[in-house]
Protein backbone atom coordinates (compact mmCIF):
# COMPACT_ATOMS: atom_id res chain seq x y z
CA UNK A 1 0.00 0.00 0.00
CA UNK A 2 2.85 2.34 0.90
CA UNK A 3 4.53 1.63 -2.46
CA UNK A 4 1.23 2.34 -4.23
CA UNK A 5 0.88 5.70 -2.51
CA UNK A 6 4.48 6.60 -3.36
CA UNK A 7 3.93 5.61 -6.98
CA UNK A 8 0.73 7.72 -7.14
CA UNK A 9 2.55 10.70 -5.69
CA UNK A 10 5.32 10.29 -8.26
CA UNK A 11 2.82 10.13 -11.12
CA UNK A 12 1.03 13.25 -9.85
CA UNK A 13 4.33 15.06 -9.62
CA UNK A 14 5.20 14.16 -13.21
CA UNK A 15 1.79 15.29 -14.41
CA UNK A 16 2.09 18.61 -12.60
CA UNK A 17 5.59 19.10 -13.97
CA UNK A 18 4.37 18.39 -17.51
CA UNK A 19 1.34 20.70 -17.28
CA UNK A 20 1.77 23.92 -19.31
CA UNK A 21 2.34 27.11 -17.37
CA UNK A 22 -0.41 29.72 -17.38
CA UNK A 23 0.23 33.43 -17.79
CA UNK A 24 -0.47 35.49 -14.69
CA UNK A 25 -3.04 37.74 -16.31
CA UNK A 26 -5.55 40.22 -15.03
CA UNK A 27 -9.02 39.42 -16.34
CA UNK A 28 -11.46 42.24 -17.04
CA UNK A 29 -15.12 41.80 -17.97
CA UNK A 30 -17.00 44.66 -19.61
CA UNK A 31 -19.49 45.46 -22.32
CA UNK A 32 -22.51 47.61 -22.89
CA UNK A 33 -26.29 47.74 -23.14
CA UNK A 34 -27.91 50.04 -25.69
CA UNK A 35 -31.69 49.98 -25.40
CA UNK A 36 -34.32 52.26 -26.94
CA UNK A 37 -38.01 52.79 -27.35
CA UNK A 38 -38.58 53.86 -30.95
CA UNK A 39 -41.50 55.48 -32.73
CA UNK A 40 -41.47 55.47 -36.54
CA UNK A 41 -43.72 56.87 -39.25
CA UNK A 42 -42.58 55.50 -42.60
CA UNK A 43 -43.79 54.83 -46.12
CA UNK A 44 -44.93 51.23 -46.16
CA UNK A 45 -45.15 48.45 -48.70
CA UNK A 46 -48.22 49.07 -50.84
CA UNK A 47 -49.22 45.39 -50.94
CA UNK A 48 -52.90 44.66 -50.43
CA UNK A 49 -52.31 41.05 -49.38
CA UNK A 50 -53.52 40.09 -45.94
CA UNK A 51 -51.87 37.75 -43.48
CA UNK A 52 -54.05 34.63 -43.32
CA UNK A 53 -53.28 34.23 -39.65
CA UNK A 54 -54.15 37.86 -38.84
CA UNK A 55 -57.31 38.76 -40.82
CA UNK A 56 -57.65 42.45 -41.52
CA UNK A 57 -53.93 43.21 -41.05
CA UNK A 58 -51.87 44.23 -44.08
CA UNK A 59 -48.71 42.21 -44.60
CA UNK A 60 -46.75 45.44 -45.08
CA UNK A 61 -47.75 47.21 -41.87
CA UNK A 62 -45.14 48.38 -39.38
CA UNK A 63 -45.53 48.91 -35.64
CA UNK A 64 -45.70 52.57 -34.69
CA UNK A 65 -43.70 51.82 -31.52
CA UNK A 66 -41.27 49.08 -30.64
CA UNK A 67 -38.10 48.30 -28.64
CA UNK A 68 -34.68 48.10 -30.27
CA UNK A 69 -31.35 47.29 -28.64
CA UNK A 70 -27.75 46.20 -29.08
CA UNK A 71 -25.77 44.50 -26.30
CA UNK A 72 -22.29 43.03 -26.02
CA UNK A 73 -20.10 41.35 -23.40
CA UNK A 74 -16.33 41.91 -23.52
CA UNK A 75 -13.53 39.84 -21.98
CA UNK A 76 -9.91 40.97 -21.76
CA UNK A 77 -6.93 39.20 -20.25
CA UNK A 78 -3.69 41.17 -19.96
CA UNK A 79 -0.28 40.95 -18.34
CA UNK A 80 2.95 42.96 -18.48
CA UNK A 81 6.19 40.99 -18.60
CA UNK A 82 9.43 41.90 -16.85
CA UNK A 83 10.85 43.20 -20.14
CA UNK A 84 8.02 45.75 -20.40
CA UNK A 85 6.06 43.93 -23.11
CA UNK A 86 2.29 43.98 -22.51
CA UNK A 87 0.48 40.91 -23.84
CA UNK A 88 -3.27 40.49 -23.93
CA UNK A 89 -6.26 38.87 -25.57
CA UNK A 90 -9.61 40.53 -26.19
CA UNK A 91 -12.98 38.97 -27.01
CA UNK A 92 -16.33 40.60 -27.80
CA UNK A 93 -19.58 38.67 -27.99
CA UNK A 94 -23.06 39.71 -29.09
CA UNK A 95 -25.42 39.08 -26.21
CA UNK A 96 -28.60 39.19 -28.34
CA UNK A 97 -27.88 36.06 -30.36
CA UNK A 98 -30.59 33.90 -28.81
CA UNK A 99 -29.23 30.85 -27.00
CA UNK A 100 -25.59 31.53 -27.91
CA UNK A 101 -23.00 34.27 -27.51
CA UNK A 102 -21.89 34.98 -31.06
CA UNK A 103 -18.26 36.12 -31.18
CA UNK A 104 -17.86 39.52 -32.81
CA UNK A 105 -14.14 40.07 -32.17
CA UNK A 106 -11.33 37.86 -30.90
CA UNK A 107 -7.70 38.90 -31.12
CA UNK A 108 -4.39 39.00 -29.28
CA UNK A 109 -2.39 42.19 -28.87
CA UNK A 110 1.17 43.15 -27.98
CA UNK A 111 2.13 46.67 -26.90
CA UNK A 112 5.31 48.47 -25.93
CA UNK A 113 7.09 51.76 -26.49
CA UNK A 114 7.49 50.65 -30.13
CA UNK A 115 3.71 50.60 -30.75
CA UNK A 116 0.99 47.95 -30.84
CA UNK A 117 0.27 44.79 -32.83
CA UNK A 118 -3.19 43.19 -33.12
CA UNK A 119 -3.51 39.62 -34.39
CA UNK A 120 -6.93 38.10 -35.03
CA UNK A 121 -10.50 39.11 -35.81
CA UNK A 122 -10.62 42.89 -35.41
CA UNK A 123 -11.22 46.04 -37.46
CA UNK A 124 -8.37 47.29 -39.63
CA UNK A 125 -6.22 50.41 -39.36
CA UNK A 126 -8.37 52.42 -41.81
CA UNK A 127 -11.31 52.18 -39.37
CA UNK A 128 -9.40 52.28 -36.09
CA UNK A 129 -7.90 55.67 -37.03
CA UNK A 130 -10.97 57.05 -38.81
CA UNK A 131 -12.31 60.43 -37.63
CA UNK A 132 -16.05 60.71 -36.93
CA UNK A 133 -18.20 63.81 -37.23
CA UNK A 134 -20.34 64.94 -34.25
CA UNK A 135 -23.73 63.26 -34.09
CA UNK A 136 -27.18 63.44 -32.52
CA UNK A 137 -26.74 59.91 -31.13
CA UNK A 138 -23.71 58.01 -32.42
CA UNK A 139 -25.56 54.69 -32.06
CA UNK A 140 -27.95 55.79 -34.83
CA UNK A 141 -26.22 58.47 -36.90
CA UNK A 142 -22.57 57.89 -35.95
CA UNK A 143 -19.63 56.44 -37.82
CA UNK A 144 -21.03 52.92 -37.23
CA UNK A 145 -24.76 52.35 -36.85
CA UNK A 146 -25.68 50.00 -33.99
CA UNK A 147 -29.48 50.30 -33.93
CA UNK A 148 -31.88 50.94 -36.82
CA UNK A 149 -35.32 52.40 -36.03
CA UNK A 150 -36.62 52.12 -39.63
CA UNK A 151 -38.07 48.79 -40.78
CA UNK A 152 -36.44 48.39 -44.20
CA UNK A 153 -38.12 45.08 -44.93
CA UNK A 154 -41.41 47.02 -45.08
CA UNK A 155 -40.23 50.36 -46.44
CA UNK A 156 -42.16 51.06 -49.65
CA UNK A 157 -40.57 51.04 -53.11
CA UNK A 158 -36.98 50.34 -52.13
CA UNK A 159 -36.12 46.64 -52.65
CA UNK A 160 -33.53 46.51 -49.86
CA UNK A 161 -32.84 42.81 -50.32
CA UNK A 162 -29.91 43.85 -52.52
CA UNK A 163 -28.00 45.71 -49.78
CA UNK A 164 -27.74 46.13 -46.04
CA UNK A 165 -30.22 48.41 -44.28
CA UNK A 166 -27.31 50.17 -42.60
CA UNK A 167 -26.54 53.79 -43.31
CA UNK A 168 -23.21 54.82 -41.81
CA UNK A 169 -19.69 55.60 -42.99
CA UNK A 170 -17.25 53.25 -41.25
CA UNK A 171 -14.46 52.09 -43.56
CA UNK A 172 -14.65 48.36 -42.91
CA UNK A 173 -13.74 46.85 -46.28
CA UNK A 174 -12.12 43.84 -44.58
CA UNK A 175 -14.73 43.69 -41.82
CA UNK A 176 -13.48 41.82 -38.79
CA UNK A 177 -11.80 39.06 -40.76
CA UNK A 178 -8.54 37.69 -39.33
CA UNK A 179 -5.76 40.20 -39.89
CA UNK A 180 -2.44 41.56 -38.69
CA UNK A 181 -2.39 45.23 -37.67
CA UNK A 182 0.47 47.46 -36.56
CA UNK A 183 -0.14 50.82 -34.88
CA UNK A 184 2.70 53.24 -34.21
CA UNK A 185 3.12 55.00 -30.87
CA UNK A 186 1.60 58.48 -30.69
CA UNK A 187 4.28 61.05 -31.60
CA UNK A 188 3.27 64.66 -30.82
CA UNK A 189 -0.37 63.77 -31.45
CA UNK A 190 0.30 61.79 -34.65
CA UNK A 191 -0.38 58.07 -35.09
CA UNK A 192 -0.34 55.79 -38.14
CA UNK A 193 -1.23 52.17 -38.76
CA UNK A 194 -1.32 49.42 -41.36
CA UNK A 195 -3.26 46.16 -41.67
CA UNK A 196 -2.99 43.00 -43.75
CA UNK A 197 -5.92 40.58 -44.18
CA UNK A 198 -4.79 37.41 -46.00
CA UNK A 199 -8.28 36.28 -47.05
CA UNK A 200 -11.19 38.72 -46.97
CA UNK A 201 -14.37 36.85 -46.14
CA UNK A 202 -12.45 33.59 -45.78
CA UNK A 203 -12.55 30.76 -43.24
CA UNK A 204 -13.16 31.94 -39.69
CA UNK A 205 -13.11 28.71 -37.67
CA UNK A 206 -9.96 26.82 -36.74
CA UNK A 207 -11.21 23.60 -38.36
CA UNK A 208 -12.17 25.16 -41.70
CA UNK A 209 -8.57 25.26 -42.88
CA UNK A 210 -6.94 28.11 -44.76
CA UNK A 211 -8.96 30.04 -47.30
CA UNK A 212 -9.38 29.10 -50.95
CA UNK A 213 -7.86 31.13 -53.79
CA UNK A 214 -8.84 32.14 -57.35
CA UNK A 215 -12.55 32.14 -56.57
CA UNK A 216 -14.63 34.02 -59.13
CA UNK A 217 -16.00 37.30 -57.80
CA UNK A 218 -14.35 36.91 -54.39
CA UNK A 219 -11.84 39.22 -52.72
CA UNK A 220 -8.56 37.84 -51.41
CA UNK A 221 -5.97 39.90 -49.55
CA UNK A 222 -6.84 43.35 -48.22
CA UNK A 223 -4.27 46.04 -47.43
CA UNK A 224 -5.10 49.05 -45.26
CA UNK A 225 -3.32 52.15 -44.02
CA UNK A 226 -4.52 54.96 -41.81
CA UNK A 227 -3.23 58.09 -40.08
CA UNK A 228 -4.63 60.42 -37.43
CA UNK A 229 -3.56 63.60 -35.69
CA UNK A 230 -4.95 65.12 -32.49
CA UNK A 231 -3.69 68.46 -31.23
CA UNK A 232 -4.54 71.80 -29.69
CA UNK A 233 -3.98 75.19 -31.34
CA UNK A 234 -4.78 78.08 -28.98
CA UNK A 235 -8.44 77.44 -28.07
CA UNK A 236 -9.16 75.02 -30.92
CA UNK A 237 -8.86 71.26 -30.59
CA UNK A 238 -8.13 69.56 -33.90
CA UNK A 239 -8.63 65.93 -34.93
CA UNK A 240 -7.87 65.02 -38.53
CA UNK A 241 -7.44 61.64 -40.16
CA UNK A 242 -7.46 59.65 -43.39
CA UNK A 243 -7.38 56.02 -44.48
CA UNK A 244 -7.09 53.84 -47.57
CA UNK A 245 -8.08 50.21 -48.21
CA UNK A 246 -7.54 47.91 -51.20
CA UNK A 247 -8.89 44.38 -51.66
CA UNK A 248 -7.54 42.17 -54.45
CA UNK A 249 -10.04 40.41 -56.72
CA UNK A 250 -9.13 36.72 -56.92
CA UNK A 251 -10.74 35.90 -60.28
CA UNK A 252 -13.11 37.69 -62.63
CA UNK A 253 -16.18 36.18 -64.27
CA UNK A 254 -15.78 36.21 -68.06
CA UNK A 255 -19.44 37.28 -68.46
CA UNK A 256 -20.27 39.49 -65.44
CA UNK A 257 -23.87 40.36 -64.65
CA UNK A 258 -25.30 43.31 -62.74
CA UNK A 259 -23.87 43.25 -59.24
CA UNK A 260 -20.84 41.10 -60.06
CA UNK A 261 -17.40 42.30 -58.93
CA UNK A 262 -15.08 42.94 -61.87
CA UNK A 263 -11.97 44.52 -60.35
CA UNK A 264 -10.01 45.15 -57.15
CA UNK A 265 -11.91 47.14 -54.52
CA UNK A 266 -10.55 50.47 -53.30
CA UNK A 267 -11.91 52.77 -50.58
CA UNK A 268 -10.67 55.86 -48.78
CA UNK A 269 -11.82 58.36 -46.17
CA UNK A 270 -10.92 61.76 -44.75
CA UNK A 271 -12.30 63.40 -41.62
CA UNK A 272 -11.95 66.59 -39.60
CA UNK A 273 -13.30 67.41 -36.15
CA UNK A 274 -12.85 70.83 -34.50
CA UNK A 275 -13.61 71.61 -30.87
CA UNK A 276 -13.89 75.27 -29.88
CA UNK A 277 -14.75 75.52 -26.20
CA UNK A 278 -18.10 73.81 -25.68
CA UNK A 279 -18.80 73.67 -29.42
CA UNK A 280 -17.80 70.96 -31.86
CA UNK A 281 -18.07 70.82 -35.63
CA UNK A 282 -16.80 68.16 -38.00
CA UNK A 283 -17.18 66.49 -41.37
CA UNK A 284 -16.23 63.19 -42.97
CA UNK A 285 -16.12 61.93 -46.54
CA UNK A 286 -15.76 58.35 -47.76
CA UNK A 287 -15.58 56.81 -51.20
CA UNK A 288 -15.77 53.11 -52.08
CA UNK A 289 -15.77 51.76 -55.65
CA UNK A 290 -17.15 48.41 -54.41
CA UNK A 291 -14.90 46.57 -56.86
CA UNK A 292 -16.19 48.53 -59.86
CA UNK A 293 -19.26 46.33 -60.09
CA UNK A 294 -20.74 45.46 -63.48
CA UNK A 295 -18.81 47.95 -65.60
CA UNK A 296 -20.11 46.10 -68.65
CA UNK A 297 -23.61 47.34 -67.77
CA UNK A 298 -22.89 50.95 -66.81
CA UNK A 299 -20.48 53.41 -65.26
CA UNK A 300 -20.25 55.42 -62.08
CA UNK A 301 -20.44 52.37 -59.82
CA UNK A 302 -19.62 52.80 -56.15
CA UNK A 303 -20.65 54.60 -53.01
CA UNK A 304 -19.89 58.14 -51.87
CA UNK A 305 -20.82 59.36 -48.39
CA UNK A 306 -20.63 62.84 -46.88
CA UNK A 307 -21.43 63.64 -43.24
CA UNK A 308 -21.34 66.92 -41.31
CA UNK A 309 -22.25 67.35 -37.64
CA UNK A 310 -22.23 69.84 -34.78
CA UNK A 311 -22.59 69.53 -31.02
CA UNK A 312 -22.66 71.66 -27.89
CA UNK A 313 -21.78 70.44 -24.38
CA UNK A 314 -23.00 72.08 -21.19
CA UNK A 315 -22.53 70.23 -17.91
CA UNK A 316 -23.91 66.67 -18.26
CA UNK A 317 -25.85 67.56 -21.43
CA UNK A 318 -24.68 67.29 -25.02
CA UNK A 319 -26.84 68.55 -27.87
CA UNK A 320 -26.00 67.32 -31.35
CA UNK A 321 -27.16 67.40 -34.96
CA UNK A 322 -25.94 65.83 -38.19
CA UNK A 323 -26.61 65.62 -41.91
CA UNK A 324 -25.84 62.42 -43.84
CA UNK A 325 -25.77 62.09 -47.63
CA UNK A 326 -24.95 58.89 -49.48
CA UNK A 327 -24.96 58.28 -53.23
CA UNK A 328 -24.91 54.60 -54.18
CA UNK A 329 -24.79 53.60 -57.84
CA UNK A 330 -24.61 50.30 -59.71
CA UNK A 331 -24.51 50.53 -63.48
CA UNK A 332 -27.55 52.56 -64.55
CA UNK A 333 -29.25 52.21 -61.17
CA UNK A 334 -28.75 54.08 -57.95
CA UNK A 335 -29.95 55.16 -54.54
CA UNK A 336 -29.46 58.60 -53.01
CA UNK A 337 -30.03 58.92 -49.26
CA UNK A 338 -30.40 62.05 -47.14
CA UNK A 339 -30.77 61.91 -43.35
CA UNK A 340 -31.26 64.74 -40.86
CA UNK A 341 -30.80 64.04 -37.14
CA UNK A 342 -30.98 66.00 -33.92
CA UNK A 343 -30.79 64.87 -30.30
CA UNK A 344 -29.56 65.25 -26.75
CA UNK A 345 -27.47 63.04 -24.49
CA UNK A 346 -27.53 63.31 -20.69
CA UNK A 347 -24.80 61.67 -18.58
CA UNK A 348 -26.34 60.51 -15.32
CA UNK A 349 -23.40 58.46 -14.05
CA UNK A 350 -19.99 57.10 -15.06
CA UNK A 351 -20.50 55.28 -18.36
CA UNK A 352 -24.27 55.83 -18.19
CA UNK A 353 -26.29 58.07 -20.50
CA UNK A 354 -29.89 58.83 -21.40
CA UNK A 355 -30.38 59.58 -25.10
CA UNK A 356 -33.16 61.06 -27.16
CA UNK A 357 -33.16 61.88 -30.87
CA UNK A 358 -35.39 62.58 -33.82
CA UNK A 359 -34.49 61.85 -37.41
CA UNK A 360 -35.82 62.07 -40.94
CA UNK A 361 -34.40 59.89 -43.73
CA UNK A 362 -35.30 60.08 -47.42
CA UNK A 363 -34.34 57.72 -50.24
CA UNK A 364 -34.51 58.50 -53.94
CA UNK A 365 -34.16 55.24 -55.87
CA UNK A 366 -33.63 55.02 -59.63
CA UNK A 367 -35.32 52.39 -61.79
CA UNK A 368 -34.41 48.74 -62.46
CA UNK A 369 -32.26 47.68 -59.50
CA UNK A 370 -34.67 49.05 -56.91
CA UNK A 371 -37.78 48.70 -59.02
CA UNK A 372 -38.88 52.33 -58.84
CA UNK A 373 -37.89 55.91 -59.40
CA UNK A 374 -40.05 57.22 -56.58
CA UNK A 375 -38.97 58.80 -53.32
CA UNK A 376 -39.63 57.11 -50.00
CA UNK A 377 -39.03 58.38 -46.48
CA UNK A 378 -39.33 57.75 -42.75
CA UNK A 379 -39.43 59.84 -39.58
CA UNK A 380 -38.38 58.37 -36.24
CA UNK A 381 -38.08 59.32 -32.58
CA UNK A 382 -35.92 57.33 -30.17
CA UNK A 383 -35.54 57.52 -26.39
CA UNK A 384 -33.19 55.18 -24.54
CA UNK A 385 -30.14 54.57 -22.43
CA UNK A 386 -26.61 53.28 -22.85
CA UNK A 387 -24.82 51.58 -19.97
CA UNK A 388 -21.12 50.79 -20.31
CA UNK A 389 -19.61 48.47 -17.74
Amino acid sequence: MKKLLLSSAAVCGLVMAAAPAHAQVELDIGGYFKGYGAYVDQDEDSTTDFDAGEPGVQAGEVNDFDMIRDTEIHFTGETTLDNGLTVGAHFETDADGGDSLDVDESYAYFTGNWGRVNLGDEDGAAYLLQVAAPSADENIDGIRQFVQPVNYSRLANLGVTSFEAEFDYDQDVSGKDSKLTYMTPIFSGFQAGASFTPDTGGAADDLEGIGADNEIGEFGATYEIGARYEGQFDMVGVIVGAGYSMSELEAEDATPAVGDVTDDRAAWNVGLDLNIGAFGIGAAYTEDDLGEEALAVGTGDGEETFVVGVDYTTGPFKLGASYFNQDYSLGTDGLETDRYSGGVTYTYGPGMTFRGSVGYIEHDASVNLFGTDDETDATYVTVGTQINF
